[in-house]
């Protein structure tokens, strides 16, 4: 799976009651998608199994959400986001994600657990794809990637800050903050 995915500029869809499942191991490599997956990502289980999750990943979506997401999830914590997915054909899905880590019966973690519903299409167009351009402009100012990264989480930290949310409450009241006036 090195071939590289051209996105094409059209959207995907799924349905309002679809579940997009999958569970990765430590390491993020897939080993379970639903058919809901399957279907809206263009690809069949044998070409997912094993492979990053990564493999999904739209070339849009600013490093530092995973960052964060990845940070949460492995500190034993849940967290919920809005992510741009990439299919197989090159066309890109929004999904409003809910991860948490898996855990064996002796609490250690062995895995990650994602659900993803439809995002709410107007927190899409007026909060986070205005934020997620932003940061991805800031990651791709700086000179190399490591520099970029930092921006762009000095970026969400400042914006959180100014608003005194923790990104989890920002990212569930995102809906509400547009009503009150916050951008």
């Amino acid at each position: 799976m090195s071939e590289k995915i051209t996105p094409t500029g059209k959207e995907r869809f799924f349905g309002d009651d679809d579940i997009i499942v999958s569970k990765t191991d430590l390491k993020g490599r897939i080993t379970y998608a639903n058919k809901v997956f399957l279907n809206i990502s263009g690809y069949a289980e044998s070409e997912v199994l094993g492979q990053p999750h990564s493999l999904i990943r739209h070339p849009e979506m600013p490093r530092c959400i995973f960052k964060l997401l990845w940070d949460t999830i492995q500190s034993g914590q849940e967290v919920f986001a809005y992510v741009n997915n990439l299919s197989k054909c090159g066309e890109n899905y929004w999904v409003y994600a809910h991860v948490t880590p898996s855990f064996d019966a002796s609490g250690q973690i062995i895995g990650y657990h994602s659900n993803r519903r439809v995002p709410d299409r107007r927190i899409l167009e007026e909060a986070i794809i205005p934020l997620y351009t932003e940061l991805k402009a800031a990651e791709q100012q700086n000179g190399n990637r490591k520099e970029g990264l930092k921006a762009s989480q000095s970026m969400v930290a400042a914006y959180l800050a100014e608003r005194s949310l923790a990104y989890d409450e920002f990212i569930l009241t995102v809906g509400q903050q547009k009503r009150r006036g916050y951008r």
